[in-house]
């Protein structure tokens, strides 16, 4: 029988970014269909995750090099163009030639041929107006140069970019394919270069960090597993500077240092280890849960953060965990039985109140809320097109009631584990502050931010954490 034809990763890609609306579609969900067509799928995923992330810069681009704007260009060949922008502006390892032929190819296959010389010319007018494909950024013109990492960008022969000491928020926020609004907040909230380093962060091809289940294994025997099937590692601690007392070697993560279908692995069937950003593995690990604690998770699909409470419990808490939403919940139990954890009890919301009324009030209720993502835009790489301020006060009243609903069910001195991967003190210092000030049997027990860090040695995800005390 003869081998199945493979599609190309480019080829992928624009069929994805064809069906693709950012206002309403997930883009991973469109591409996971699409993956069995190709063996390029690392290749295939980082073009649609990057033309997406940097499309604002790359229409920018378009535009100005073929003097037409993105709307009057059809769909499908603006796609092709805009994958091919991408690699040259953002894959200086690719050569030029292959990314404008294999377009070109691409755009006979499917599009109109009348388009084929368009999308031809428009490559060609970009190639032409780039100096140099990968510049040092300390030596390059800021209004001349694309960034792609905090070293290195691509220059072009003219200014493209608005000057950013004199408009820095217009200057990163189409640097950088963020609203203008959000790059503001963190210009008042957090200065000019802490800003600039999360808009790198918020861009990067984010690394993969694997949390050994401690139930079943350790660091060192899955680093062992990961050695024996060849694939790159390091690993890392939880906190900065390096962790090394007794006390902390079981809050270490791997760190992949190359793209791997890791799910695919044995270990990862036998429940040996789950995938989770540094930054989502801090609110467990700022609470401190102890195995004698009756612990709620109030939103706790897909189940990362419940499986690690069990984990950090020995297995031996008491946990019921739910959600609102039901198919989500499913992922929870999914989870946990991969995982081989027995101390979670998953529970429908609509069932919640007769189940926590047998049970009796909380030691801890861990509240991960749902929010408007900035400290996560690297993954989800739609939520740059969606959030909007309105959208972040909707959230707060949200995770405001929440907070409302784990506070009835906490005892006394008890806790609330408050988190969210946004990093708008909308939703946390300033929410939490406000929550308390109207809730004076609680007090703040400890928080943290983590901003998202483009940091080659632990690049990682942002987010929030508060630790509440019920005093009374």
């Amino acid at each position: 029988m003869p081998a199945k034809k493979q599609t190309s990763a480019r080829l992928i890609a624009a069929e994805v970014l064809n069906q693709f609306d950012p206002k309403r579609d997930y883009a991973s969900a469109l591409l996971n269909k699409l993956l069995s067509k190709t063996s390029e799928r690392q290749r295939a995923t980082d073009l649609v995750f990057g033309s997406v992330r940097n499309r604002t810069a790359i229409d920018m681009v378009i535009a100005k090099f073929t003097a037409r704007p993105v709307g009057r260009i059809a769909a499908k060949v603006l796609n092709i163009i805009r994958i091919g922008a991408y690699e040259l502006i953002y894959s200086p390892a690719t050569p030029d030639y292959s990314i404008v032929n294999e377009a070109v190819e691409n755009t006979k296959t499917i599009t109109a041929k009348k388009q084929v010389g368009f999308a031809n010319a428009a490559l060609r007018q970009i190639t032409r107006h780039i100096t140099n494909r990968q510049s040092r950024l300390p030596q390059a013109s800021s209004q001349n140069t694309l960034p792609q990492t905090p070293a290195t960008g691509c220059e072009f022969d003219t200014d493209i970019l608005p000057d950013p000491a004199t408009s820095p928020a217009d200057y990163l926020s189409t640097a950088f394919s963020l609203p203008k609004w959000l790059i503001t907040d963190w210009l008042d909230e957090y200065g000019t270069e802490a800003t600039r380093q999360i808009c790198f962060a918020s861009n990067r091809k984010p690394s993969i960090y694997i949390r050994p289940n401690i139930l079943k294994t350790n660091t060192e025997e899955i680093a062992d597993k990961f050695h024996q099937a060849d694939i790159d590692y390091e690993i890392v601690p939880l906190d900065t500077p390096r962790a090394s007392s007794p006390e902390h070697r079981e809050s270490r993560m791997i760190k992949l240092k190359s793209p791997k279908e890791i799910t695919q692995l044995a270990s990862f069937s036998k429940g040996e280890f789950t995938v989770q950003d540094i930054s989502a593995a801090q609110p467990v690990k700022l609470l401190k849960p102890q195995p004698n604690w009756k612990i709620l998770d109030l939103c706790a699909a897909p189940g990362t953060k419940t499986t690690q409470l069990a984990e950090a419990t020995s297995d031996k808490a008491q946990i019921i965990a739910t959600d609102i939403n039901p198919e989500r919940l499913k992922m929870v139990k999914e989870n946990t039985n991969r995982l081989g954890i027995k101390s979670v009890r998953i529970v429908e919301y609509e069932s919640l109140q007769k189940q926590t009324e047998a049970v009796g009030r909380f030691d801890c209720v861990l509240l991960d809320v749902p929010c408007s993502n900035t400290g996560v835009l690297a993954k989800r790489i739609e939520a740059r097109y969606r959030i909007t301020p309105k959208a972040i006060k909707e959230l707060a009243k949200i995770q405001v009631d929440l907070l409302k609903t784990a506070a009835s069910m906490i005892k006394s001195n008890g806790k609330i584990c408050y988190s969210t991967c946004s990093i708008q003190k909308q939703e946390n210092s300033r929410l939490i502050k406000d929550f308390l000030q109207a809730n004076p049997a609680f007090e703040l027990d400890s928080e943290k931010l983590l901003l998202p860090s483009a940091d080659s040695a632990a690049d990682h995800d942002g987010g929030y954490v508060a630790i509440l005390l019920k005093k009374t």
